[in-house]
């Protein structure tokens, strides 16, 4: 029985990794789970799956844990970056990496070091800080299997061949609520709209990247680094139908695609059983009633973020880490109604035109342009209100 901490437990990823194992008893049991604040849906979780060890946000959060479970509780509380890094480093067999944003960095690299294989979903994690995660995955004889819809296709469809014979991959994107809709319009877009995805249900933060598709230009980042490739063999094409998760071409021109449900549930059963497959948790794909499936280039006027992602990662360093925190920040600032949606790609375009970037980071200067990257993303902000 695969021994399983989830890192996120109460956001969309976490809670679909649970009915997951859910249902498969018998092939999983939970170790470690931890969320922010949302502790009544944790102590159900708690309640049902029995981990050792549980961590929040902070020790308010955790007293009024301890109390919803009462004293016949076995489960041990913790919180803070502590108890998280307490949580990722409990025995066990696995981590599902699923923590909203940067703050899944940490976490997820005490989880590698304490030797558990990744079941990756926080793309943050590789953004950030790619060599720093792979270098000590390879030191601690660590393996991780990307949960991300787009890059588990890329990973299934590599399986049994050579990697030096791929040409390039293409990531598919669904082209979010506003791929049809006119420019003009973008500028009085309300969160409440931006947050009326058309296929996929998701976590606010993710689901206004997805409308931005800045979330694409981070899946840029993250695949140059699972898969090795520079990021000019990583293309994009729009798939509105949200069929084909993503295709790698070889470069005898093949291209081999995974096809699926737009279900969350069918990446991280693979991700948690790889290399078998289990029985799907989801409805099966029916071609035949899946119509014409379209294949459409970015539109890069109407989604800047695509170029502005690429431009970071070509450059690296610090850049990237800091691409991410003005992105986090402006979202963040969007939906509470201090930003238009436009100015979310202006605000981050700026932060990264005045970093003074930083070669072949560790993790402290990493963390140290996060920090400043949220900084200058504020002071940006407050000129606009003035």
């Amino acid at each position: 029985m695969k021994r399983i901490a989830i890192m996120g437990s109460t956001g969309s990823i976490g809670v679909n990794t649970l009915d997951v194992i859910g249902a498969h008893p018998g092939e999983f049991t939970v170790t470690a789970l931890t969320a922010g604040r949302n502790v009544e849906l944790l102590r159900r979780q708690i309640d049902r799956f029995r981990p050792a060890v549980a961590a929040v946000a902070d020790e308010a959060h955790a007293l009024l844990l301890r109390e919803l479970l009462g004293p016949r509780g076995s489960t041990a509380v913790c919180w803070g970056s502590e108890g998280y890094r307490e949580a990722a480093s409990a025995d066990g067999d696995m981590a599902v990496s699923a923590i909203a944003g940067a703050a899944g960095l940490l976490p997820t690299l005490a989880a590698i070091e304490s030797g558990k294989q990744i079941a990756l979903a926080n793309k943050e994690t590789l953004v950030m800080a790619g060599s720093i995660v792979l270098r000590t995955a390879r030191e601690r004889g660590v393996t991780i299997i990307p949960v991300d819809s787009e890059h588990s296709a890329v990973f299934q469809c590599l399986q049994g061949h050579r990697r030096q014979d791929v040409r390039r991959i293409i990531l598919t994107a669904s082209g979010g609520p506003f791929r049809d809709c006119p420019l003009a319009e973008l500028r009085t877009v309300t969160p409440e709209r931006a947050l009326m995805h058309p296929t996929w249900s998701m976590g606010r933060k993710i689901t206004i990247d997805s409308a931005t598709m800045m979330n694409k230009g981070l899946e840029i980042i993250e695949a140059a680094w699972l898969f090795g490739l520079p990021v000019s063999a990583i293309d994009v094409l729009i798939h509105p139908q949200s069929v084909v998760h993503s295709l790698v071409e070889y470069r005898d021109g093949a291209m081999i695609a995974q096809l699926g449900v737009p279900d969350m549930r069918i990446p991280i059963a693979y991700a948690l059983s790889f290399p078998r497959r289990l029985a799907p948790a989801s409805p099966l794909l029916d071609l035949a009633g899946a119509g014409a499936l379209e294949f459409l280039p970015p539109d890069t006027a109407r989604f800047p973020a695509l170029e502005i992602a690429a431009a970071a990662a070509n450059r690296g360093g610090t850049l990237p880490a800091v691409l991410n925190a003005a992105n986090e920040y402006a979202v963040a600032a969007f939906l509470a109604g201090r930003i238009g949606f436009l100015d979310i790609c202006t605000v981050t375009k700026q932060v990264l035109d005045r970093h003074c970037v930083r070669d072949e980071p560790e993790i402290d200067a990493i963390l140290s342009a996060d920090g400043w990257a949220r900084e200058e993303a504020e002071h940006i902000i407050e000129r606009m209100g003035n």
